[in-house]
């Protein structure tokens, strides 16, 4: 498969969400609820159409570039982000808080 040209992420915090595109097209996300100067990560989703051409990581890189440039930190619940996290470990220990039972159970009422 060929790699992405031009993809550009672009936070919409109306829809609590980071999106990827891919020459306008839509082509990912990663959803978030904040809780208070947490960002709590819990879903993210290439289209098939997309899949592997690093897209995913491209989106959390943006997505973890714009939370710290923000003062919040990242909580990852989504098992994508927490793979990114404990890759990067050294790069990323400085905005990133754990997964803790309090934040699985208030993520759990934020989402119905």
């Amino acid at each position: 498969m060929t790699p992405a040209t031009n993809p550009v992420v672009e936070h919409r915090p109306d829809e609590q969400r980071y999106v990827i595109t891919v020459d306008g097209e839509p082509a990912g996300f990663t959803e978030y609820r904040d809780r208070g100067e947490q960002r709590v990560f819990f879903h993210t989703e290439v289209d098939d159409r997309f899949a592997g051409q690093g897209l995913a990581s491209t989106l959390v890189t943006e997505a973890l570039a714009d939370v710290r440039a923000g003062g919040k930190r990242v909580v990852p619940v989504c098992p994508y982000w927490a793979k990114y996290v404990k890759k990067r470990e050294q790069e990323t220990a400085d905005v990133v808080d754990p997964v803790t039972p309090e934040v699985t159970k208030w993520l759990r009422g934020r989402l119905g």
